[in-house]
């Protein structure tokens, strides 16, 4: 018999009932040191008193209207994330999957008013991850995402990861759109674009004319160190999804763009009953409030020295183990020889909180103000982890 929520997860044997900065608490009272985050979304750890304070008073005042009408809180937020990025505009959304539907529609409608309605392909690659809509799965590409939900959306060509040259060969075509990708892959590995990669691919997008979009829903909001990870490259996109992070825990999530991207999306061609609501709204000011100001993100690259440092010893300790650590800042992984499942698993019983990803690695995930201390003892637990899975006990 099927059970009353659709069994589309692999679901962890834990229910928490309560958390508190870095560390979860289970129904059974046992406490779980969260290096997941709710997979890179509880940026200020959980319970955080800025955004419990935001949204308590927001929650006092007003809810819900419809974009029918203005929206301060929504006004207020979009001011900080112009003030803070290359955008021009924004649109708020529930989830980094719906700024992806957008930001398809939004470059190809470009394409359309300038007058070239052909050019409707977006370049992707492959090890994607941008959602699971029917255009994200498309753009993804890949069999696991896709099979058994065809017809898929047309329009997407999967490239191999990073590769410029692949992306050179491909983007003077007549129909090319935009490039689409993400400066680090997620569930794709923890694997960052280089930073002269980058540039090559902004470079090729000029020359062709085409739109760059990316995908930071997972490696935003301060995730590598920088507000967003295209920063450390010196590269801006034209159009950027964001997600996750930006609600701090909250549903919330936007897609950022130039004025000359968004030129096509005029009154009615998209909307949105929930996004940009009030309650999400304010606790996604609280968040910019925090995550944006130099002295936060330095904390970041502080803290993400420690744990890689840390890491790097914990490879060189177990061999056998771990063959690399990967990623920029608090988005990092450990590259696993035995399957980073085993690996997941044996931190349930070590009270450690991981998340698997592709290329069999392991990510580490924590909040982005994470103490010192969690972090020690969160290496200290991988290392008992690694000690155990190379012992077989």
């Amino acid at each position: 018999m099927i059970s009353p929520i659709l069994p589309t997860y692999n679901r962890a044997p834990l229910t928490f009932e309560r958390g508190e900065g870095s560390w979860l608490t289970a129904t059974d009272g046992t406490r779980y040191l969260d290096f997941a985050a709710g997979i890179a979304v509880n940026v200020l750890g959980h319970a955080a008193p800025e955004l419990v304070a935001a949204l308590t008073a927001q929650a006092h005042k007003l809810w819900h209207t419809s974009n029918l009408y203005h929206i301060a809180e929504q006004e207020a937020l979009a001011e900080k994330l112009v003030d803070a990025t290359f955008a021009d505009t924004c649109f708020f959304t529930n989830s980094g999957t719906e700024a992806a539907e957008l930001a398809v529609k939004m470059v190809r409608k470009y394409w359309y008013v300038k007058g070239a309605p052909q050019r409707v392909r977006i370049l992707t690659f492959e090890g994607a991850f941008h959602g699971r809509s029917s255009a994200a799965i498309a753009a993804a590409g890949s069999e696991k995402m896709v099979k058994g939900f065809g017809p898929l959306l047309p329009g997407f060509t999967q490239l191999p990861w990073g590769s410029v040259d692949a992306i050179r060969e491909h983007i003077f075509a007549d129909d090319i759109a935009a490039v689409m990708f993400e400066p680090v892959l997620g569930e794709g590995g923890i694997r960052p674009v280089p930073d002269a990669d980058m540039k090559a691919i902004r470079a090729l997008c000029d020359e062709a004319g085409v739109l760059l979009v990316l995908d930071e829903v997972q490696c935003g909001m301060g995730r590598t160190g920088k507000l967003f990870a295209h920063e450390w490259s010196g590269v801006t996109p034209d159009v950027m999804m964001v997600g996750k992070g930006i609600g701090g825990g909250f549903p919330l999530g936007a897609l950022l763009a130039t004025e000359n991207a968004a030129q096509g999306m005029t009154a009615g061609t998209h909307g949105s009953t929930y996004g940009g609501n009030p309650l999400g709204c304010a606790v996604g000011g609280a968040v910019m409030d925090v995550v944006a100001t130099p002295e936060f993100l330095g904390e970041v690259n502080r803290k993400a020295g420690l744990l890689r440092q840390g890491l790097e010893g914990l490879v060189a300790s177990h061999p056998e183990v771990f063959e690399e650590v990967r990623g920029s800042g608090l988005m990092l992984g450990l590259k696993c020889k035995p399957p980073a499942g085993e690996m997941v698993n044996a931190g349930y019983a070590a009270q450690l909180l991981t998340v698997s990803a592709a290329d069999n690695v392991v990510r580490l995930l924590p909040a982005l103000n994470i103490p010192d201390e969690d972090i020690y003892e969160g290496l200290r637990r991988l290392d008992a982890i690694a000690g155990t899975l190379e012992t077989g006990k």
